[in-house]
């Protein structure tokens, strides 16, 4: 009996942990696998280069030059980027394959840090080819009689369109994380970004102790500064930018792999 048990038995211990980059690798191939990932990432695109064409018809001469496109294809990614982080991170409750990946990796946390990763590449390939959109988009403005400028303000670049669309995957990120459910958390995260600065402005008009406790309590009130030409934040704004950012950011996020920590996945 002993020695039927003993073939029985399998010693996982001796076999390698599965690498951080295939974990990596997975997630963003789970992302784009289905359908609604692909074409959902395809449109975001499309949608860019749409709008950039439409720009590069109507708008002043004076104003094609790529700094303008690029500020429009951040302005379209800052919308619809963190959507396709929401899919990635509730693909496991969404398409019911919970099961599968913890039991292939039962250290939840692996797959929670290779999720942010491939999040990160993703948005990181997405803005490449908005960028690309920006490119067409001057051409089409050479086209049609204007001189644009090539250079790109630092600010510009980094502030408005890389940091502006990080920020925006990490609190898609933290929401999908919390709520593990896609339909309400794009609609969390379109209530974050639409109608709460709409409240806070509304509430800040009319009240100005309000005015001064926003960039306190609400992170896009607080991010502001950051997206003001070449304007550097203070050290208070810093300071607003880092409690605002903890409980939009962090908060959500502790609670949401907490909550992935326990749940059971059928």
């Amino acid at each position: 009996m002993s020695s039927t048990a003993a073939l029985g038995q399998i010693d996982i211990n001796a076999n390698p942990p599965v690498p951080m980059s295939r974990l990596a690798q997975v997630e963003v191939r789970k992302a784009l696998d289905t359908r609604a990932g692909r074409w959902f990432a395809a449109s975001i695109i499309g949608l860019v280069l749409v709008v950039e064409v439409i720009y590069a018809l109507v708008a002043d001469d004076a104003d094609k030059n790529y700094g303008d496109f690029l500020s429009i294809a951040g302005g379209v990614l800052g919308y619809f980027l963190p959507i396709l982080i929401i899919m990635l991170v509730t693909s496991e409750a969404s398409q019911r394959n919970g099961l599968v990946t913890f039991t292939l990796e039962p250290r939840r946390p692996r797959v929670v840090v290779a999720k942010f990763v491939a999040g990160i590449v993703l948005a990181v390939a997405v803005m490449i080819m908005g960028a690309a959109m920006a490119l067409i988009g001057t051409f089409i403005g050479i086209a049609s009689g204007a001189s644009p400028e090539w250079s790109v303000d630092g600010n510009l670049f980094f502030n408005g369109f890389v940091l502006a669309n990080v920020i925006g995957v990490f609190v898609g990120f933290a929401i999908a994380m919390l709520l593990m459910n896609t339909p309400a958390a794009i609609v969390g995260y379109f209530a974050y970004s639409l109608i709460l600065p709409i409240a806070v402005g509304i509430l800040s008009a009319l009240s100005s102790g309000f005015e001064k406790v926003a960039p306190w309590i609400e992170f896009n009130t607080a991010q502001t500064p950051l997206f003001m030409g070449d304007y550097q934040p203070s050290g208070e704004e810093w300071a607003q930018i880092a409690v605002s950012g903890t409980i939009w950011l962090i908060i959500p996020l502790v609670l949401g792999i907490m909550r992935l920590l326990r749940i059971e996945f059928k």
